[in-house]
Parts: structure tokens; sequence; C-alpha cells
């Protein structure tokens, strides 16, 4: 029996399919010891667990798996706060990945989120995060649509620019009084005559004091249990930074007898200057990560809040989660359309710009399929809903950006191995510094001693490591999604970089994917449209698809087709029919030659046509020849820009198709492309994908995500071609929303252009550190005496992540090399 205090676990159970499958499941839950209660829905597929507080989550996995069925693995978010460095992210991964049931876990310093994917209970992931000393919550539904988390996101933003205000005011003071004495005699004398050196330093031990128990508070409050956990961060060191400068000043102050002779100084300005300066750099950065999620945020902006829907014959307002499927939906003009749906009344233009990144409205008629977020133009249309809620398709695009922006490249394990012991290394750096200066340095060697230990603390934050990597994918995948190249996979953003053959499908990659009529050419005295209905007419009786082609090309061009009688079909040979009393009659060039008529005045055409991969059809009426005509899969018209632009970045360029070869052929020469592989199914393909990566190297694979899911999945990085309607294609690593072949090169161009970004960063973070700690440590200052000043660490610190912030934030400036017509 249940209790109030019972903990409820929910579960999903697969392998599930009848009534004793759910009981069995039942029973062994039941049998788990603390379980009070078990409840399993066979339609949902899921168990509701009612155990005692502390019955570990992973028993109950067990206990499923051990009767025969299976807990699927699923995706966590959770929002982290507090972490500051990376290495506080190091730390909430290690307690992550020793939480039983987690079987992958990655998280994110720019975008504060952990992303678990196992088994593993909530309850338990966030409790492991509490134990390293950071707060986390569970993120529902889409991280990005999570309205109270970015509140509280601003919240902070202002919190920190309320602090900056505050610990500015206070320390100006401080600074004028301390360095403005050092820096100019005059003031030193004035200060001396008017309130007295020990009074100035009474006034800055009280404002510096506010600035650390105020604006500063939130150092210590993390730096120092970390520090007690032998677990240190960045807080960590600037705690332990300024509470030496601080103590050092306060000893000097109030019991100046304790320090060895020429020791007494103060050093309040140090203190207070290095939290004002953190403090702008943290606010700076807050700042900045808001930018690089505007795409997210603008993706999200999209969806409109309410829909018109008509219930009870009544069109009424309603907000958009509480549309359902089959809701029919009234989208007046100039409105965003609020669901996916499909149109059963109305005609208009839609813009699917933010679908596809092709700005040319698109015509929808009843029966044609509309997208939510996009916006209807002049007329009025009315939708019947075919998914709504997580299920839409910007829904799914933002769920994509967001896994995107917080997947880890393979570049990124360097820089975690580095920073997981950078911190305790600096720590140990500013000890020896202080050692050595103590024993071996000049007069006053503690105050020596002191100030330099206290630069090496503040220069070394690694705050711009950890910061390196996922603003440079946050900001690159977000301008991926606004050009329409939606990168399922962080890694596909490193690995399409170092692509060197670009391997395509034909039908629907290079080509429109469906017959169209290409050519119409027409012997002396007949006309183009006469000729096309007459041949249409004949044609509309068949189901071939070069037919359906034919009679389509009449249909859009406004010919009317007349209704055909007697039609008849000659085996190997071709169609014949009367239309309008005229004798109408279709087909090969044999058909033709039997009928007694020559084919030679098209003889040139003929031989065009078959070079280029077409099979001419001829036409004869009322006994004579009229036209010639050819049918094909036409290649779409941005296609051969789109090869070019592949060649431009230095790419071989592949053919893989199931069509004969002499087509196939006949197509690459017209396109340029450097190789050609032809009649092969698709396990063929991936044979071919496979040959590919040994001659050359790594090898990106596009096709339409579907009859080439194996070979997608075979190259080192997959594209599919989407149409704006199927954006999930699990085989792909990016999904080209426009449908159109540009997407590949402007994607390669923006992955060499992110991972060119990353490097820049991590080597502006690593060198910045490695060169600077000697210099702070005061190696120059033997041969040049040259010191670093603890205030400018943390100014060239604090800049130091700006930098990397800007740096990233520069890839929303980046321009496709095939731009976005």
């Amino acid at each position: 029996m249940n209790t109030s205090s019972d903990a409820i676990v929910q579960l999903p159970v697969q392998g599930m399919n009848c009534a004793s499958c759910a009981g069995r499941v039942e029973r062994a839950l039941a049998a788990v010891p603390g379980v009070n209660q078990a409840n399993v829905n066979l339609a949902t597929g899921n168990a509701t667990v009612h155990t005692a507080p502390g019955t570990a989550h992973e028993t109950l996995v067990q206990a499923i798996e051990q009767a025969g069925y299976k807990v699927p693995a699923r995706h966590i978010e959770l929002a982290v706060e507090g972490m500051s460095c990376a290495s506080c992210v190091g730390r909430v991964e290690r307690a992550l990945a020793a939480v039983p049931g987690v079987n992958q876990s990655s998280v994110n310093l720019a975008t504060g989120r952990a992303t678990v994917h196992g088994v593993a209970d909530v309850d338990a992931l966030v409790k492991a995060i509490a134990s390293t000393g950071y707060h986390a919550r569970a993120v529902s539904g889409s991280a990005a649509l999570d309205e109270e988390l970015q509140a509280e996101k601003d919240a902070e933003r202002d919190h920190l620019r309320r602090d900056l205000i505050l610990a500015a005011v206070l320390t100006l003071p401080v600074f004028v009084l301390e360095m403005g004495s050092h820096l100019f005699p005059a003031m030193h004398h004035w200060i001396e005559a008017t309130i007295g050196l020990r009074n100035s330093w009474y006034l800055q031990f009280v404002l510096t004091t506010l600035v650390l128990l105020g604006p500063g508070r939130r150092f210590y409050q993390r730096g120092l249990p970390a520090l007690a956990r032998l677990a240190p961060d960045m807080d960590s060191l600037v705690a332990v930074g300024t509470l030496a400068a601080w103590g050092f000043s306060l000893v000097a102050t109030f019991a100046p007898g304790l320090l060895p002779e020429g020791t007494v100084h103060v050093y309040y300005e140090a203190a207070a200057v290095i939290v004002t300066l953190i403090l702008l750099g943290r606010w700076m950065e807050a700042r900045a990560k808001g930018r690089t999620s505007q795409a997210i945020q603008r993706l999200v902006g999209l969806q409109p809040r309410l829909a018109r829907v008509s219930r009870d014959g009544h069109s009424v307002e309603i907000p958009i989660s509480d549309v359902v499927l089959g809701d029919q939906v009234d989208v007046r003009p100039g409105e965003r359309v609020p669901v996916d749906g499909e149109v059963i009344e109305g005609r208009s233009f839609v813009d699917e710009s933010m679908i596809s990144g092709e700005p040319v409205p698109v015509e929808k008629t009843a029966g044609a399929q509309v997208v939510g977020g996009t916006v209807n133009q002049q007329g009025a249309l009315t939708l019947r809903a075919t998914a709504v809620g997580t299920q839409t398709v910007l829904a799914q695009i933002i769920r994509l950006v967001e896994q995107a922006q917080g997947s880890k490249l393979p570049i990124q394990a360097v820089v975690d191995k580095v920073t997981l012991w950078f911190v305790p290394a600096v720590m140990g750096a500013a000890l020896l510094t202080f050692i050595v200066w103590l024993a071996f340095g000049p007069t006053p060697a503690l105050t020596f001693a002191l100030v330099n230990a206290v630069a090496v603390l503040i220069i070394a934050c690694p705050c711009a490591m950890g910061l390196a990597t996922p603003t440079s994918i946050m900001v690159g995948t977000g301008r991926g999604a606004e050009m329409g190249v939606l990168f399922r996979k962080g890694e596909a953003l490193q690995l399409l970089k170092d692509a060197r053959v670009v391997a395509v499908d034909k039908t629907g990659t290079l080509t429109e994917g469906r017959p169209a009529l290409t050519d119409l050419e027409l012997a002396a005295g007949f006309q183009r449209d006469e000729v096309l209905a007459l041949v249409a007419s004949v044609e509309s009786r068949s189901e071939h698809p070069i037919a359906r082609a034919i009679v389509l090309a009449a249909e859009e061009q406004g010919i009317s087709v007349p209704e055909p009688a007697g039609f008849q079909s000659v085996t190997g040979m071709g169609v014949l029919a009367q239309v309008d009393g005229r004798q109408v009659q279709v087909g090969a060039d044999r058909y033709m030659q039997s009928l007694g008529l020559d084919v030679a005045e098209f003889s040139g055409v003929a031989q065009r046509l078959g070079s280029e991969g077409k099979s001419p059809l001829y036409a004869a009426i009322d006994g004579q020849l009229a036209a010639i005509i050819a049918v094909a899969d036409p290649i779409k018209p941005d296609t051969p820009a789109a090869i070019a632009a592949l060649h431009a970045l230095g790419l071989k360029v592949a053919m893989i198709t199931g069509d004969n070869a002499r087509t196939a052929q006949a197509i690459a020469a017209q396109l340029g492309i450097d190789e050609v592989i032809a009649e092969v199914l698709p396990e063929g393909k991936v044979e071919a994908v496979r040959r590919l990566k040994v001659e050359h190297g790594r090898v990106a694979f596009v096709g339409d995500g579907i009859n080439d899911a194996p070979a997608l999945a075979e190259s080192d990085v997959g594209l599919a071609i989407g149409t704006g309607t199927d954006v999930a294609m699990e085989a792909a690593d990016v999904v080209l929303m426009s449908g159109s072949l540009r997407g590949v090169p402007n994607a390669i161009a923006l992955s060499r252009a992110t991972l060119g970004n990353i490097r820049q960063n991590l080597f502006w973070a690593f060198a910045y550190n490695t060169a600077l700690i000697p210099v702070a440590a005061g190696v120059l200052y033997p041969a040049f005496g040259i010191l670093l000043s603890p205030m400018l660490a943390a100014a060239a610190m604090s800049l130091s992540s700006v930098f990397v912030l800007g740096n990233a934030l520069r890839l929303r400036r980046f321009q496709p090399p095939q731009a976005v017509a």
C-alpha cells in the first residue's frame, strides 16, 4: 500500500505486447525491496512505481530487465547553476558519470546545461551534482521553451550588473587613495597632510571589506567550500587571491608589529579591484552568452502563442498548447501559421524561409502541407492540424539545434584533460612562487612573495578555456539553423571540415526526383500547344511515369487535355488513340519506322538527347511525324552552382546511383562530377562509400535520408536533403532543410569556419595562460625588473574570456559560399 511519503518513479518499458507481459513486469517490480506498489500500463508502455524513500532506481531497472524486458535510455536535461570555469565542468561530469544508470554525460559551460543519456533517476543526478557544490534542476520539455529558466538567467545578469556598479562605486575611492599616492607624490603628501596615512588605510579597509562581503561574496560562498572539498575552481582562485591580499593588509593596518620590518604595506586596492574587474568580466560574459543563444530565441519567437480554431461551430482563439490533432485552424493574411497542418480550404503563398532558408514564398492550396512558424502572405487558409506541441517541425528544429549546441566535439576531450588538473596546478604554482620569492626575493621579500603569488592565482583562471569550444559551437550551429543547415550531432561540425570527397545520390539530390517533360521539338507545320494537348490526351490513359510527366506538363502550362477514344497499347512500340477525330500515335523510333515514317529529320536532336542520357519518344498525328519528345528527371536549377562551390572548396565530387551508367555518365559530364558509380543497390552504395574512404580519406555522403540510410550511416558524415517536413532523419548527421544541394558547400564552409574559430579561441586561452603564469610569477623581474600587478592580472584574465566570447560571436556574420537565393 502506498503512502504520502512514497517516491513515485515513472519508467518506460519496451517489449511488452500483451496483458501477461504487463503482469510479469508488475510482479518483478513488486518483488523489489522497498517497492510498495507497481502499476504497468500496456497502452502507454510505462510503469509507475511507488517506492519507499531511498530505494535505488537502478534496482527497479534491473528487475524489469531480468524479467526479459527493456528500459530504454532517455535524454535528461539539467540546468546547473554556479559553474564558472572548465574545471567546474569536469567535476560535474565526473559526478554524473558515477551515478548508476548513466551511459553518457555532457556538461556545457556556455549554456549551463548538463545532458545525460541513460536510465538514471533524475533525483539521483541532482544529488550527485549537489555533492560537488553546484545546484541543479531538471529542465522540463524543450530547454529553449523553459521561460522560467530564461527569467532566472536574466535576473542573474541584472544581479551581476547591480553588484558590478556597487563594487565599482566602493572600489574607486580605494584605488584613488592607494594608487594615486603611489603614482603622484603630491597626492601622497596631500593625504598625509589631511586625513593621514593611517586613516586612509582605515577607510580603505572599510570600503574593501564592503566590496568583499557584498558584491564579492559569491566568490567565497562557492570557492571556499570547493577548496575544502579539495576540488578548487576559478572561484577558489579568486577567493584565495583576494583574501590573501586583504588578510595581509588587515595585519599591516591593525597589527603591523607582526610583520617583518619593511613589509608593512596594504593591498586593499588589489583585492577590491580584482573583485570589480572579475565581476565586469562575468557580466560581459553573461551578456555575450545571451547573444550566443539568440538563434534559439529567434526560433522560439516564431511560434505564435494563440491559434484561431473552430469549436462547436464558432471560431475561437485558444492558447497554442490547447490545439489538438484534427483541429480546424484559421490563418489570416499576414499571420504566422500556429501548427503543422494540411490546407483544407483557401489559397495563398507562404514564406517558409525560417525552415528552408529560401525567402521565395511557396504557393499553398488544398492538400498542401504547411509548417508552424511560417508566415502566411495575402490569402486566408484553413488547416487541419497534423502535428502539435513537441511534434511540430519547428519544435524538432529547436530540439536538434539545442542538442547540437549542447554536444561536445572530439577536440574538447583535449581541453577536458588539461583543465582537469589546471586549477590544482595553478595553486601549486602560486604556492611555489610564494616560497621562492620569500626565500630568494629582494627586500621586502614577504611583500614580493604575496603580490606575485596573488597575481599567479588570478591570471590563471581557466575561464576562457571552458568557454572556448561551447560558445563557438552555439553560435556556429545557430548560424547554420538560420541558413537551413541543421547539425543533428555536434561531432559532425568537426568531422565535416576534414571531408575530402562528397559523394552524392542522383535521384532527388542532384535531380528533382520525378520525371518531367524536358524537350519537345516540333516538325514544320505543327503548333506546340496543339501537339502537347493531343499527346497528353493519349498518354492520360497510360500509367507509365513518362506518360504522367507529359500529362502534368500540359496541366502546368494551362493546356486543356481532351478525352481520347479508342486507346490502344502496342507492346514494345507505343500507344495510339483518337483525339477529337485525329489519329495520334506516340512511341519509340522503331514504332515510327513500322508506321513508315522517317525520323531522320530529328537525328541531330536525338543525338543530343542521347548524349544527355535521355531516351527520345516520337509523336505522329494523322500519319505525319509531328514531334520528338524527351522525359527525364531534370537536374535541379541550383545543382551546377553547388557542384562548382564544392570544387572551389577543394573537394572531389562522386555520384553514387542505382540508375543506368549511360544516364549517370551524361549527368556527370554536364555537372563536372569527378567520379561516377552507377547501377548499384543500397548495399552497393555502402560498399562504394567504403571504397571512397580507403582511396581518398574522409567521405561526406549526401542523400534523401530514406533509401540512402545505409550509405548515410556508413559515411563519416551523412547529410540528408530534407524538404522541411521530415526533420528527424535518424541516419543523417546533418539535415539540409531547403532540399537544395547548395546547403552542402555551406555546411562544409561553416564547419571549417567554426573549427577555425575554436582553434583561435583555444590558442588564445592556452597560450595566454601558459605565457602569463611565468610573467605573473616574476620570471622577468631579475633581467628586466618587470612584475605583473594583481590588478592587471585580473583585468587581463577577464579580457581573455571576453575575447573568446567576442571571437565566437563573429560567426554570426558568417557568409555562406552559396548565398541563399
